[in-house]
C-alpha cells in the first residue's frame, strides 16, 4: 500500500511527429499531458477547435447512423453487456480499419438520409390517412367537396355536431323560418357525432338559408375539394402507397448495411479519439519545426516511455522530481487490498504527504461487511458470482472488475462470518431436513450449529453487540495510529503522543475499567480483575491528563487549557463513534432473521409435490429479496464507517487523482504497451 513516486517529463521533438506521439501516448495511457504556456519570440499555440469540432460532427454521424442500423436489424445489446467491456483491438489492426473512413462515412450519410426520408414518409402517411379519415364521412358525396354558385342556385355543404334524421332537419328549418321553401336538402351520411348535409337553394334566399343554418348549429367543412371526395380517397391512398413504397426501399437499403455496425461503431471511437487528441494539442506549445509537451508520469514508467519516444521519434526527454509541485496521486497496492481502491477515491484522493490508508481500510471493509452480511450461503453466492463474472469477461473494465473483485472478497467474508454464526441461508437445512424428511440432520459446523455462536439465540446478540465495539475500537485506533504515523513522517513526533497517544490511553484506559465494573461484565460475558479498575483508571486519567495541557497549539497557558478542555470534551463523540459500530449486530441479525422467516414461510406449504414446489418459490425469491436488500444495506454501511469514523480519525485527502492521458471509447480498446 504506497502512493507511487511521481515525475516531471517534458517531450521535445519534431512537429512532424506530433500526431504520432499524440497517438501513443493515448494508447499507452501513462502520462498526463499539462498545459503549457510559453510567451516568447519562438513558441506558439495552436487552434484547434475548428478540427475539434468536426472530429466530434463526424464522431456524432457514425454514432446516429449505428443507432439507427441498431433498430432496423434488431441489433440489441445483450444482458452482460455492461459486463463484457469493450472489443480489444491490436494497432496494426487499428491502423488497418481507418484507411476506409471516407467510405463508411458515406454510408453513415446514407443511412441518415435513408432514415430521415422514411421519418418524412411516415409524416406525409399520417396527413394523407388523416384527410382519408375526414373525408370518409363524405365518401358518397358525388361532387366537389366546396359551395359554389351556378347562374340561378347555390350548393352548400356542411354538419351537424349530432346524429339527425332528414325529417329532423327539415323540421327545425321550418320551425326557424316558415317560409323558406325553394331549397333542397340531403343526408350524405350519419353517425353519433355528425351528420353531413347536402343543400341547393336559388340565390334570391340563400343568404336566409345560410343565417337559419348558421343558427342551427351547421359547421362548414374546413377543407374542400376540386374532386368528388370519392376520388380525393382514391388518390390518397395511391399517395400512401407509393410512400410506403419508397419508405420501404430506404429501410432495406439501410438493412443492407447491417455489415457496416462494426465499422460504424468503430469509426465511432475513432473520431471521438481524434477530437481528444486535437483537445490535448491546445496544451503543447509550438515552434516553426518543433513542439514542447510536459506533464506527469509515474516514476516506474517514464524511464520505458523516455527509451519508446527516444528510439521511434528521436524524440528529448527530461525526466525532473515533482518536489515541491501539486501532483497528481497514484496508489499501488496488492491483490487483495487494490479493489478498496474506487472506495477511498470516491471519497477523495490522499494528499502526496499522506501515508496510502487502502491496505488497513481494506481489512476492515471485508470484515465489516462480512459481520453484516453474515450468511455462509449468501456469501457463497456472491463470491461464485463474482469469480465466475472475472473469469468469463476478459475485457471487463477497469473500474468495474475492481469492484467486483471487492465483492468477491466480501463474499468471502461473508462466508467466514456465516459459518461462525452457523447462518446457511438461514436455517434452510434444518427447515428442510424437518420438514421433508421428518428428522434433523447431524451436526455439521457451520451449516446446523454455529462454530463460534448463534447471534439469535440466547445471550448471542449482547456477545455479538461487545464484540462489535471492540471491533470499533481496534478501528478508531487503526486511525489513530495512522494519523500518528504521518507525523512521525514528518518529524512531528510531540503531536503524535497529544493528538493520538493521549486519546488511545483515554478510550483504552476507560474500557479496561469498565471491563472490570459488574455492570459492563455482565453484557460482556467476562469480567477482568478489580485491579484493572485501577489500571485503567490512572491510564486514562495520563490520556486525559496530556488533552487537556497538551492537545491545544496556543502560546498563551490560559487559552491553551481552555481550549484543552473543550478537546477533552470531545470524548463524547468517541463514545458517539463505538455505538456507531452497533450497526454490525443490527444488519447481521436483520439478515439472518429475514432469512429464517422465508424459510418458516417455505415451510407451511407442508410436504410432497405442492409444498416442495411452494417452498422452492418462497426460498428463490424471498432470498434473492434478502441478498439484495441486505448487500446493499452492507455496502451502505460499512462505506458510513470508513468515512465517518475511520477517515474523520486521520485522513485529510484532498490530492488530486492522477488522469493520464488514455483512451476513453464505448466499444473498442486500442492499447499499447511500452
Amino acid at each position: 500500500m504506497a502512493i507511487l513516486q511521481m515525475q516531471r517529463i517534458n517531450i521535445y521533438a519534431l512537429d512532424k511527429h506530433c500526431k504520432a506521439i499524440l497517438e501513443s501516448l493515448q494508447r499507452m495511457g501513462v502520462m498526463e499531458i499539462e498545459q503549457l504556456d510559453i510567451s516568447d519570440s519562438v513558441f506558439y499555440k495552436e487552434d484547434t477547435s475548428a478540427q475539434q469540432t468536426s472530429y466530434r460532427r463526424n464522431a456524432n454521424t457514425m454514432k446516429t447512423a449505428s443507432e439507427i442500423l441498431s433498430i432496423f436489424i434488431k441489433s440489441k445489446r445483450s444482458l452482460f453487456a455492461s459486463i463484457e467491456g469493450r472489443k480489444p483491438l491490436s494497432k496494426d489492426e487499428y491502423y488497418r480499419r481507418i484507411d476506409n473512413y471516407t467510405e463508411i462515412l458515406n454510408v453513415a450519410y446514407g443511412i441518415i438520409q435513408d432514415n430521415k426520408e422514411i421519418i418524412e414518409n411516415k409524416a406525409k402517411i399520417a396527413a394523407y390517412e388523416s384527410r382519408i379519415e375526414s373525408l370518409l364521412p363524405w365518401e358518397n358525396l358525388d361532387i366537389p367537396l366546396k359551395s359554389f354558385t351556378t347562374a340561378s342556385s347555390t350548393v352548400i355543404l356542411g354538419y351537424f355536431p349530432e346524429k339527425l334524421t332528414y325529417e329532423e332537419i327539415r323540421l327545425r328549418i321550418a320551425q326557424s323560418d316558415p317560409e323558406l321553401e325553394l331549397f333542397d336538402t340531403e343526408v350524405i351520411s350519419s353517425d353519433e357525432h355528425q351528420t353531413c348535409v347536402f343543400f341547393i337553394s336559388l340565390n334570391s334566399q340563400i343568404d336566409r338559408l345560410t343565417e337559419v343554418l348558421r343558427n342551427q348549429g351547421l359547421i362548414f367543412p374546413a377543407f374542400s375539394t376540386d374532386i368528388s371526395p370519392c376520388d380525393a380517397i382514391r388518390t390518397l391512398r395511391e399517395k400512401i402507397k407509393r410512400r410506403q413504397k419508397l419508405s420501404a426501399e430506404h429501410k432495406d437499403r439501410i438493412i443492407s448495411c447491417s455489415n457496416r455496425l462494426d465499422d460504424l461503431r468503430f469509426f465511432e471511437d475513432y473520431f471521438v479519439m481524434k477530437a481528444e487528441q486535437y483537445v490535448q494539442v491546445d496544451n503543447l506549445s509550438y515552434s516553426p519545426h518543433t513542439f514542447v509537451m510536459t506533464g506527469y508520469i509515474a516514476e516506474k514508467d517514464a524511464s520505458k516511455l523516455k527509451a519508446y519516444l527516444t528510439e521511434n521519434y528521436d524524440a528529448e526527454v527530461e525526466l525532473e522530481d515533482a518536489e515541491g509541485e501539486e501532483v497528481p496521486v497514484v496508489l499501488s497496492n496488492n491483490k487483495f487490498t487494490e479493489p478498496v481502491e474506487g472506495v477511498l477515491l470516491s471519497y477523495s484522493a490522499p494528499h502526496r504527504k499522506e501515508l496510502d490508508p487502502t491496505g488497513i481500510m481494506a481489512l476492515f471493509y471485508y470484515i465489516f461487511f462480512g459481520m453484516m452480511f453474515s450468511d455462509a450461503g449468501y456469501g457463497l453466492v456472491m463470491s461464485l458470482g463474482c469469480a465466475i463474472a472475472l473469469k468469463v469477461f476478459k475485457n471487463m473494465e477497469q473500474g468495474l472488475r475492481r469492484s467486483i473483485r471487492m465483492f468477491f472478497w466480501c463474499g468471502i467474508s461473508t462466508l467466514f462470518w456465516g459459518l461462525m454464526f452457523g447462518s446457511f441461508f438461514g436455517d434452510a437445512v434444518s427447515v428442510i431436513s424437518n420438514t421433508f424428511f421428518g428428522s434433523p440432520l447431524p451436526v455439521i459446523p457451520g451449516i446446523t450449529t454455529p462454530i463460534w455462536f448463534n447471534p439469535t439465540e440466547g445471550a448471542g446478540p449482547t456477545k455479538l453487540l461487545m464484540f462489535s465495539f471492540l471491533l470499533g475500537i481496534i478501528h478508531l485506533f487503526a486511525g489513530l495510529t495512522l494519523q500518528a504515523v504521518n507525523y512521525i513522517r514528518n518529524g512531528k513526533w510531540l503531536y503524535a503522543i497529544f493528538d493520538d497517544l493521549s486519546w488511545m490511553l483515554l478510550v483504552g484506559g476507560a474500557v479496561l475499567a469498565l471491563l472490570s465494573t459488574e455492570m459492563l461484565a455482565s453484557m460482556a460475558g467476562f469480567r477482568l480483575s478489580t485491579i484493572w479498575l485501577t489500571i485503567g483508571g490512572v491510564i486514562a486519567l495520563v490520556g486525559a491528563v496530556i488533552i487537556l495541557f497538551c492537545s491545544a497549539r496556543n502560546r498563551n497557558p490560559f487559552k491553551r487549557l481552555i481550549k484543552g478542555a473543550y478537546n477533552l470534551y470531545g470524548v463524547t463523540s468517541y463514545l458517539s463513534d463505538i455505538l456507531s459500530y452497533s450497526r454490525l449486530l443490527a444488519l447481521g441479525l436483520a439478515t439472518g432473521v429475514v432469512a429464517q422467516v422465508f424459510n418458516q414461510l417455505g415451510s407451511m406449504f407442508g410436504t410432497g409435490v405442492i409444498g416442495v414446489i411452494g417452498f422452492t418459490l418462497v426460498f428463490i425469491i424471498g432470498h434473492t429479496l434478502n441478498i439484495g436488500i441486505n448487500a446493499l444495506g452492507a455496502y451502505v454501511h460499512t462505506n458510513r464507517l470508513q468515512f465517518v469514523e475511520f477517515f474523520g480519525k486521520f485522513y485529510e485527502g484532498g490530492g488530486r487523482e492522477f488522469k493520464p492521458f488514455s483512451i476513453k471509447t464505448k466499444y473498442y480498446n486500442i492499447k499499447e504497451d511500452i
